[in-house]
């Protein structure tokens, strides 16, 4: 500049806007190892572990792994990004379209009713099979085998039995409760 040389003008504001992209160019390639730390993988370790009194106890932090007997249950790497900045709202909901299907009552009416169909079939089925289910525990709380001189030896034949009456009142009663709730 001092050797008195005069630049053209359009020259200037070209040097002008080569300087200013170099250095927002700086400012943006400096920025980038912070993104890229932000974006860094992170490992999940989940162990399982045994304290000195034999309870089991599961965790994700090393610090409890101190002084117990320990196994990796599960290790991971977990691709860690940002959550995008919001800009203060939320999105509003998108609106259905004119041409989304929509029931009518009758439809809506023909639904109910198969479903109290299938619902009063499936109950009868379960009530068929509650009572097969106590005819079969009579018959065994009936018959005591030579084998089974101890009652704890009955209970124990007859508690697969128990249990299976006890499943179907439950299923009976729940269908029960759907049927009820079906026309509320």
């Amino acid at each position: 500049m001092g050797d008195g040389h005069a630049r053209p003008p359009f020259l200037s504001g070209m040097l002008l806007i080569v300087r200013r992209f170099f250095t927002l160019l700086g400012v943006v390639l400096s920025a980038v190892p912070a993104w890229a730390q932000a974006q860094a993988s992170e490992e999940i370790t989940i162990w399982s572990c045994r304290d000195k009194d034999g309870r089991t106890h599961v965790t994700n932090l090393r610090e409890d792994t101190r002084g117990k007997d320990c196994r990796i249950v599960q290790q991971t790497r977990v691709q860690v990004v940002p959550a995008p900045a919001q800009g203060g709202s939320k999105p509003a909901a998108k609106a259905a379209p004119g041409s989304f299907p929509k029931e009518d009552s009758q439809a809506r009416a023909s639904a109910r009713e198969r479903q109290r169909e299938i619902l009063e079939r499936e109950l009868e089925k379960e009530q068929a099979l509650l009572a097969q289910s106590r005819k079969e525990l009579e018959e065994q709380e009936s018959v005591r085998y030579g084998d089974e001189r101890n009652y704890a030896r009955v209970l124990e034949r007859l508690q697969k039995y128990k249990d299976a009456v006890e499943v179907h009142e439950k299923n009976v009663e729940s269908l029960r409760r759907e049927l009820t709730n079906l026309f509320r």
